[in-house]
């Protein structure tokens, strides 16, 4: 049983710094109050703040000096937010304003809110499962619109549907054996095994089709990486600030410009990747561009796709370092660029070597844009092999939720073994109940509260 909250709640429910409106919310028993005692209305007929309507008017401090003017809003339990009486204050958007009007709420009553109290407490309230309330969470820190998509699947209940689905799948497993449990002595009927078997290699069918669809979600929701290196003065720091179309990376003809990595966030048409341009590779004495090739190096190796450079205007000479880097992600994960597409190509085509190899190839001009677009498709293309979104109607499990989903499907695949192993019922019951706990674990009904204060403790203030 989830225990609703006593104490009244508020914070700053905008982002930092200025902006045209400011939002202040107050949630709790004593929120409509704590309103009302800073807000006044202009309208003579003003008798207090009705439910779900916008009202205009000025917000003063107890002792009745002006604040701020703006709108109040008032969202009665059960229908608001929170599942509590809930207000939201609109305020001008200055950090000055709002920093004074919430003192005022906090001197009337209310408290500082937490980091993701309020979404808290909508799951305290039974407005949200545990699932939705991350996917809140995840929507409000959603740097692409595929991003922004799997979260709000999620936010539906859809995970919650199947994690009910599955319960209740289970919990009918549960009574056909029960009956042999509870009468051994009793000529009943009872599952037969085969119907056992079956109704567990179900279950395990659909989790696995989830598990299925949030490792190909993987790369859309936490981003993958991609890295360029290759050969000084090949044009990485030059396809580096063209990818991203900004000047990030300095660009010069003195080999070595760049000594140390460099890192920044790209969105390829909805997939967020980590791009990292490394140091040039050469012969080198000098102790700190070494280590800040070594470093570039194990960046490389351990990314996704590598964006192996080549000078298309040179002939192509293989670089030892370079080939250590192909080794360590093999062919398959590497996209060779043969930059400086806009000058004369060199005789025999570095395009040409890089096939004989199996390495796929692209010819760019970081000057003129040429190639850029198809690089992007290709890059793309490469990076989500193995991946893609799932239907509209499909969530794709958080890694929490993977992990109590693959610790039922271990209980489930054990069920199996037990069963063609004559197992009596009595003793693989426990494993079904094992597994009907994980998946209860998907929504919040059984999980623990250091899990769940771990949950929200990632929440901004104010959501």
């Amino acid at each position: 049983m989830r225990l609703a909250p006593t104490e009244t709640i508020a914070a700053v429910a905008t982002p930092p710094g200025r902006g045209g409106v400011g939002i202040i919310r107050i949630s709790g028993p004593a929120s409509r109050l704590i309103a009302e005692r800073l807000f006044r209305s202009g309208r003579p007929e003003f008798a207090g703040l009705k439910p779900y309507r916008l009202h205009h008017g000025t917000f003063h401090a107890p002792a009745g000096k002006l604040l701020d003017e703006g709108l109040a809003a008032f969202m009665p339990a059960p229908g608001s937010y929170t599942g509590e009486d809930t207000v939201e204050l609109y305020c001008h958007g200055s950090p000055a304003v709002l920093r004074s009007v919430l003192e005022a709420v906090f001197s009337l009553g209310a408290r500082p809110a937490g980091p993701g109290e309020f979404t808290k407490r909508a799951y305290l309230s039974g407005r949200l499962d545990l699932s939705q309330a991350e996917a809140v969470a995840e929507l409000i820190a959603a740097r692409s619109q595929a991003q922004a998509d799997l979260a709000l699947t999620r936010l539906t209940g859809s995970m919650g549907d199947a994690a009910r689905e599955l319960g209740s799948a289970l919990a009918d497993l549960m009574a056909g054996i029960c009956l042999a449990v509870d009468f051994p002595e009793e000529e009943v009927e009872c599952l037969p095994k085969a119907a056992f078997a079956e109704g567990v290699a179900a279950v395990l069918a659909r989790i696995d089709a989830l598990l299925e669809a949030g490792r190909r979600a993987g790369p859309f929701r936490t981003g993958t990486r991609a890295a360029l290196f290759g050969r000084v003065n090949a044009g990485k720091s030059s396809l580096f600030n063209a990818l991203l179309g900004t000047d990030r990376a300095i660009v010069a003809d003195l080999p070595g410009t760049t000594r140390d990595y460099l890192e920044e966030s790209l969105d390829l048409d909805g997939l967020p990747v980590r791009l990292t341009d490394t140091a040039g590779l050469r012969p080198t004495q000098d102790a700190i561009e070494t280590i800040g090739k070594e470093r570039g190096m194990a960046r490389a190796g351990r990314a996704e796709l590598g964006l192996y450079v080549v000078d298309g205007s040179l002939p192509f000479v293989p670089d030892p370092e370079a080939e250590a880097v192909i080794a360590a992600l093999t062919p398959a994960k590497i996209l060779a660029v043969v930059t400086k597409a806009d000058l004369p190509p060199a005789e025999p085509s570095p395009r040409d070597a890089l096939a004989a190899r199996g390495i796929a190839a692209v010819a760019v001009s970081s000057r003129t844009g040429f190639g850029l677009t198809g690089l992007v498709a290709a890059m793309r293309a490469m990076l989500t092999r193995d991946a893609g979104l799932p239907e509209p109607a499909t969530p794709a499990p958080s890694d929490r939720e993977a992990a109590a989903l693959t610790a039922a499907r271990a209980e489930l695949a054990g069920l199996l073994a037990d069963i063609a192993a004559g197992i009596p019922y009595d003793i693989m019951g426990v494993r079904l109940e094992t597994a009907s706990t994980l998946l209860a674990d998907l929504t919040g009904e059984t999980t623990p509260d250091d899990v769940l204060n771990a949950v929200f403790d990632r929440f901004c203030i104010g959501k």
